[in-house]
């Protein structure tokens, strides 16, 4: 893809907007791997009963973000978010690891039992959703630039609809498999959690493309980019 390249005021700017995109991505995944010890229903319409963690509600936000990068700053740039958050996600597990050992006193609001049992599985969840999320997000790059090269930077929708679904069932297959195998969840849950995260992925993939439109959108006509361009953020 051609890149555009930018003048000091304009780079700085894009920059600044990497940076925002990036730290939303980062937090947002870092509390799908603390907060998925709570699981949830929700009533569609009365068509389908969901029953999900509550770590899944910010977990589609990272790929919508990949997303933008993608298609704004390139393939690059999006596997450096990536990167970046897999060191963010071990650092917070460790932060939880030392929070875990040192000894809760008397008077504490949270004592020891609470917090170890709120975070106790947090170590697991972390491995668990970092397999998973490296396979997935990198796959979900992958494809996103590969339906780029063949639609030729035209219909947004294709590539960000197909590589989400792709990387989301692997993702939700591959975490919901790590959390039975180290029994934090009961294998007979494995079945309608599997088809409740994807079935869910896959509305909220479905839900978010004209946010991707109206990003991409926003973003294309600030730097003057043509369809299927990306910035130049090299010096």
């Amino acid at each position: 893809m051609n890149k555009t390249p930018l003048n000091l005021k304009d780079k700085i700017t894009a920059y600044r907007i990497y940076l925002i995109l990036g730290a939303l991505f980062i937090s947002s995944l870092v509390a799908s791997n603390l907060i998925f010890q709570k699981f949830f229903y929700w009533d569609f319409f009365g068509v389908y009963t969901f029953e999900i963690s509550v770590g899944i509600l910010p977990y589609p936000i990272t790929f919508l973000i990949t997303d933008i990068i993608s298609e704004i700053y390139g393939k690059r740039k999006a596997n450096q978010i990536v990167t970046a958050g897999i060191f963010a996600s071990f650092f917070s597990l460790l932060i939880v690891y030392v929070s875990k050992e040192v000894p809760a006193t008397v008077w504490s609001p949270i004592n020891d039992e609470t917090f170890t049992k709120v975070f106790g599985a947090t170590a697991v969840a972390v491995f668990a959703s970092m397999m998973a999320y490296l396979f997935a997000q990198y796959i979900d790059i992958q494809i996103f630039h590969f339906w780029k090269r063949v639609t030729k930077g035209k219909h947004l929708w294709i590539r960000n609809n197909f590589s989400t679904f792709a990387s989301q069932f692997i993702d939700t297959f591959t975490v919901l498999l790590l959390l039975c195998v180290t029994e934090v969840i009961d294998w007979d849950r494995f079945g309608i959690l599997l088809l409740n995260g994807f079935l869910f992925k896959v509305l909220v993939a479905a839900f978010d493309t004209p946010f991707l439109y109206l990003a991409v959108y926003v973003l294309r006509k600030r730097f003057k980019l043509k369809q299927g361009g990306e910035l130049n953020l090299e010096y």
